[in-house]
């Protein structure tokens, strides 16, 4: 695909860490690979911390979602080369008539779809899917499914990832954002929902003296209804609000990392640190067969194994105590998964392929 073309990225808002996060990372990835983007979000708010240059980058414009329904304010625009819905959203409908209108053939439209490792997701990856109704009926979209396997659309992964990580001085970073960390203590850090099991995870942080980095938002606001609660807690320090960059080095510089969603997910591969998902909660319980699948996919021992089942609320229990062999152990199978993704194909450069394909 020639370098410059246009792109446009839909992206409506259900957890601002999640959505809006990955969305920003592939607008950001396809300016620097030499492509031109415009970001097109319902609610844009957390760029003002997760990005806060973002309304001031070269080849990116961020615009409101309203105005992609109002067909005066689209005649300005130039006509995008690709067109992305990302998880799930619809193009509002007058955007793509104004595109039908105004253009001798389609773009190329993809579907970005949600991270799974389940084994249904290489049979539905690049498949078309014709549009059957609306101003665009008999055009085609294409499913674009990220993954972990060659097989699927990959991982986002900077160009330069590694030699950023190899240029990040982990203790540098550790005497300036936990200053307090006796020797010999582990570095923690918590981004999750709300799990059943997080008291138990506090009073064992406790005993072993670790120091927690509580990120903001549900994090904070659970740990401080514990500490109301009277939950005995390990010491521990709140996490501004941090950009993109700023959230990877934590997850670099800690000894254990929780997580959640998909965009943490990712980052928390690629950091190679041992760590803990707490997968996006769905009422039918979609996501145990979501979790159980990655977990395969991981080959992760039977202690992370339970310990991922009692944090996203499988089944009940008592959490196992991280000892430190146990960490250990966890940060073999990590590291080990992380060197078989280094060598797959990056989902920037498997979406910008279809993309040349199917254009």
């Amino acid at each position: 695909m020639q370098s410059g073309q246009l792109w446009d990225i839909f992206c409506t808002v259900i957890d601002n860490h999640g959505d809006l996060g990955v969305c920003w990372r592939l607008t950001r990835q396809l300016r620097d690979a030499g492509q031109r983007v415009r970001l097109w979000v319902d609610d844009a708010s957390a760029l003002t911390w997760m990005a806060p240059t973002a309304h001031h980058e070269p080849g990116i414009e961020v615009l409101p979602w309203v105005k992609a329904c109002q067909a005066d304010a689209l005649q300005s625009l130039p006509p995008a080369d690709v067109w992305v819905e990302a998880f799930g959203c619809e193009i509002p409908e007058a955007f793509v008539a104004q595109g039908v209108a105004t253009r001798s053939h389609q773009p190329v439209w993809i579907n970005l779809e949600y991270l799974s490792a389940e084994d249904w997701v290489p049979r539905m990856h690049a498949l078309p899917s014709p549009v059957m109704m609306g101003p665009a009926k008999g055009w085609s979209k294409r499913f674009f499914y990220p993954g972990f396997t060659p097989e699927t659309g990959g991982l986002l992964r900077e160009n330069d990832l590694l030699q950023r990580q190899q240029a990040f001085d982990r203790g540098t970073w550790r005497a300036v954002q936990a200053p307090h960390l006796h020797l010999g203590r582990r570095l923690i850090s918590l981004f999750c929902y709300e799990p059943a099991a997080l008291n138990q995870l506090l009073i064992q942080l406790a005993d072993r003296g670790d120091h927690l980095l509580v990120t903001p938002g549900r994090p904070l606001a659970a740990v401080q209804q514990a500490l109301a609660r009277g939950v005995q807690v390990p010491s521990w320090s709140p996490r501004p609000y941090t950009d993109q960059d700023g959230f990877d080095q934590m997850l670099m510089a800690c000894d254990l990392n929780f997580v959640r969603g998909e965009d943490s997910l990712v980052r928390a591969l690629w950091a190679g640190q041992p760590f803990v998902w707490h997968i996006y909660p769905q009422q039918d319980n979609a996501h145990h067969a979501k979790l159980e699948a990655f977990l395969d996919w991981l080959r992760a021992p039977d202690s992370l194994r339970q310990f991922h089942r009692i944090w996203n609320g499988l089944h009940g229990g008592e959490l196992l105590i991280v000892d430190d062999a146990t960490l250990g152990q966890w940060a073999a199978c990590v590291r080990v998964a992380r060197q078989a993704l280094l060598a797959q194909d990056d989902l920037l450069s498997q979406l910008c392929r279809l993309a040349s394909e199917k254009g």
